[in-house]
């Protein structure tokens, strides 16, 4: 089994965080599932938008592939927070509401339905200066940053408990391809009882043989038996495999390509089975590729 010291990382992970500056206290939530790339989506408590781009340059520069969810929940303590008035989101909805009012039967809107519109309420920071207000996103983005050690750590255990997953579907391979190699009906001998078999089926049904032919024949037999270019080819697509699994890096990418290497190869092996027990294998083997395919869709 190849050993794994340093374990490629899974996308599949959790981190979390709690903090508090003055008044101030938050939380903050990381998760990331699956992805073909890095997709960052972050919900922000309102009046933190400012966080978002130190937020995914942080994210990028530890993470390259996976759905990422970022949420951040800040609570108050009594008087920190003050609510007003976007009079000119409110003086627009007005204008929009008279002019709708003046075309038909619409009912005029209420005080308190203009007030539940999104942007007519906005939350501040009370009389909090700007040096404050970047002190306590300095100890925010200091939280933010322990909860995504959680989640890259995370990544790495469930990176470590997928390796001997993946080890041990490479090790199934590895014992089909001897199996497929070792098998009796790819020796010169059994070529020749089979050619001899359909030989003496010829001479039976009392055709002319066409001495070219019959070699043409022959020479397309041990063709078609011969699978030993796609033998050494998934010997080597199984060391490949080892080495990224084993490199601590991401390689979830060239994993997937390998993955379908090895199933091209398992396919053309199967084509060229001639007896019943290399097209088991075949099948055996395409099967475990499969397998292993669904597992290394969960690595960066």
């Amino acid at each position: 089994m190849a050993k794994q010291d340093s374990p490629v990382p899974s996308m599949t992970g959790f981190g979390a965080d709690e903090g508090r500056h003055g008044t101030v206290a938050w939380r903050w939530d990381i998760r990331s599932v699956n992805g073909k790339g890095l997709d960052v989506r972050l919900r922000l408590a309102p009046g933190h938008e400012a966080l978002e781009p130190r937020l995914r340059e942080r994210i990028g520069a530890r993470l390259t592939r996976g759905n990422v969810s970022i949420s951040l929940n800040v609570a108050r303590d009594g008087g920190g927070t003050e609510l007003s008035i976007n009079e000119a989101a409110l003086g627009q909805l007005m204008a929009i509401a008279e002019r709708l009012s003046a075309r038909g039967n619409f009912a005029p809107l209420s005080v308190d339905g203009l007030l539940a519109l999104r942007g007519v309420i906005e939350v501040g920071e009370g009389a909090e200066d700007q040096a404050a207000i970047e002190a306590r996103h300095a100890a925010m983005l200091a939280s933010f940053e322990r909860a995504l050690d959680q989640l890259v750590e995370s990544r790495r255990a469930e990176g470590r408990r997928l390796g001997p997953v993946i080890e041990e579907h490479l090790a199934s391979i590895s014992s089909l391809v001897e199996t497929i190699a070792a098998s009796p009906a790819r020796s010169p001998e059994a070529i020749r009882a089979r050619l001899k078999e359909q030989v003496a089926r010829l001479l039976e049904t009392g055709a002319p043989l066409d001495e070219t032919r019959l070699h043409q024949e022959a020479a397309m037999l041990a063709v078609k038996a011969d699978v030993e270019e796609e033998l050494q080819r998934l010997r080597a697509h199984v060391s490949a495999a080892r080495e990224l699994m084993a490199g601590g890096k991401p390689a979830g990418r060239r994993l997937d390509f390998l993955a379908q290497e090895f199933n091209r190869e398992a396919n053309t092996t199967c084509s060229k089975a001639n007896d019943i027990e290399t097209t088991r294998a075949g099948l055996a083997l395409k099967a475990v590729i499969e397998q292993m395919r669904e597992q290394i869709q969960n690595i960066e």
